[in-house]
């Protein structure tokens, strides 16, 4: 985790966006079967390593976001745009695109 933490330092999102880890799918499945990298699908949970600031109402209030650094979410398929930064696989997603904070 000690990438992520340099990460959070470089990449500051803004309004209402997320910057994610997305959380690796394991190589083995639980009938000893492995999965090729062509076959897995898209992770869904990830960790927040950035919070933006928040929106700004109509009236120009800043609306803050509900997440904070270190929370696992779970997130919509296909959200959000991924990017690479110093060789981290991160995803930039809005705070509309958390379906939910788990455990």
């Amino acid at each position: 985790m000690a990438t992520a933490t340099k990460t959070k330092a470089k990449v500051k999102p803004l309004a209402d966006r997320v910057v994610v880890e997305p959380l690796e799918e394991s190589e083995e499945m639980r009938g000893g079967l492995y999965i090729p990298d062509t076959a897995k699908e898209k992770p869904q949970q990830g960790t927040v390593v950035a919070v933006g600031p928040g929106r700004l109402s109509d009236e120009g209030e800043r609306m803050p976001v509900e997440l904070e650094t270190g929370q696992r979410i779970l997130y919509g398929k296909y959200s959000g745009t991924e990017v690479t930064i110093d060789g981290q696989d991160l995803l930039i997603i809005k705070e509309s695109d958390v379906l939910a904070v788990l455990g």
